[in-house]
């Protein structure tokens, strides 16, 4: 198939299937007496592997790794586990670090009083944190 039809198939961009090649992680396809790359169901299979890693938001260096497993099938699977509790704690770390935000962001709600005269509650604070004074959302006392 064409990389086109590759694309389609998998949901992955052209450019994204060029740049997983030169990065090592798609083998280079057989070429076509015109020239064009023709690619294998082992090309989609690889692909669609890469596309639910890369959904996980596991990085291009752990596809990698686990590509290698996949091609090395003898390795230990104790390295896959490790691979993925990396990911897990970056997951976790992720999810306490947009629990803060989200708690910051209603610190900063709460300021609001729509009152029409003029005074946002909420903008003064941005424009309080613009100037290097304390805001509802970054005091010390409202993180912890």
């Amino acid at each position: 198939m064409q990389i086109k039809e590759l694309s389609q198939a998998t949901g992955v961009d052209v450019e994204t299937i060029r740049f997983y090649e030169k990065q090592g992680l798609l083998p280079p396809p057989a070429r076509r007496d015109n020239g064009y790359r023709n690619y294998a169901e082992s090309h989609l299979e690889r692909l669609s592997f890469i596309r639910h890693c890369r959904a996980l938001d596991m990085p291009l260096s752990d596809v990698a790794r686990l590509l290698s497993f996949l091609d090395e099938p003898e390795m230990h699977c104790g390295d896959v586990n490790d691979l993925v509790d990396q990911q897990l704690s970056r997951v976790r770390a992720r999810l306490k670090s947009m629990r803060a935000l989200e708690k910051q962001l209603m610190l900063l709600r709460s300021q609001c009083r729509e009152s029409l005269g003029g005074h946002c509650g909420i903008l003064d604070e941005l424009v309080s944190a613009a100037h290097g004074e304390a805001c509802a959302c970054h005091r010390a006392d409202s993180l912890a």
